[in-house]
Parts: C-alpha cells; sequence; structure tokens
C-alpha cells in the first residue's frame, strides 16, 4: 500500500523546510507518493461585472500558469530526480480549505506545511491559514518551523 503525503507550498523558505521534511518522513514509510499543493488565495464572494468576470478567469489561468512553473514544477522535478514518486497540484480557493480538500480527493495520508503567518488584523480576525488547517483537517498535520 501507498502512502501519499501532501505538501503544501506557499513559495517560501518554509516550503523547502516542508519539502525537506517529507521527504524524510517518505524515506521513513518506504513506498510513499509526495503530491505538491499550491494554494492560490482566492475568493468567489466578490461581485463583478461580466466583463470583470471574463478578465478575472483568465487571471486565474495565468496564475495557475505561474505557480506552476515556478513553485511546483521545480519542486517536483527536484523531488523525481532523489528517486521520489511525486506530482503536483494548483488550485485556487481557501488554503486551509482546499488543501483539506486536495488531501482528501487524492487520498492523502498527511499534510505537511510551513509555518508561516498573517500579520496584524488579518490574523486576528481569520487566523492564519496554517492554524485553520490545523483545526480542520481530515487527516493529520505536520507544521514545520
Amino acid at each position: 500500500m501507498t502512502t501519499k503525503i501532501v505538501i503544501g507550498l506557499d513559495g517560501t523558505a518554509t516550503g523547502e523546510r516542508a519539502i525537506a521534511f517529507a521527504k524524510d518522513l517518505a524515506e521513513r514509510i518506504g513506498t510513499c507518493e509526495l503530491l505538491v499543493a499550491y494554494v492560490i488565495e482566492w475568493s468567489p464572494y466578490t461581485f463583478q461585472t461580466p466583463e470583470e468576470n471574463a478578465a478575472r478567469h483568465k487571471r486565474r489561468e495565468e496564475e495557475i500558469e505561474l505557480a506552476t512553473t515556478r513553485v511546483v514544477s521545480p519542486a517536483v522535478d527536484a523531488l523525481k530526480a532523489a528517486g521520489f514518486n511525486a506530482t503536483g497540484i494548483v488550485r485556487h480557493g481557501d488554503v486551509a480549505e482546499t488543501l483539506n480538500s486536495v488531501t482528501v480527493e487524492n487520498g492523502g495520508a498527511q499534510i505537511v506545511v510551513g509555518r508561516s503567518s498573517a500579520d496584524g488584523l488579518k490574523k486576528r480576525i481569520f487566523g492564519s491559514a496554517t492554524q485553520n488547517l490545523v483545526m480542520h483537517a481530515d487527516v493529520p498535520v505536520t507544521v514545520v518551523n
């Protein structure tokens, strides 16, 4: 049986530490698949004209391509070069909800993320994405410092 570990990246150094931890964990487990996931924060709750919605769709597609090219593909390529079974995915949405959904949809057993924090008022009102993920995920979450 293959264990699947989802690695949530945000394009920062904490993501690199999450990858390192997941690699170590995968080596200890043995038969393991790594799924590199990047979530572009996106709220569906904005009201726009039809023209703005068309532009928004195009912008979403451009953001997916950019995140795939700059963050996910290099991480997946490096994992494969190191001998790991790895794939990648980019989605739009709430970070915590989307990472959890990706994990459940793909049969993930664990999520590994780097610690990052929101600043100021946003964190006091909404909490951080990492905090929300830990509180609501359907599988264990490892937060790497």
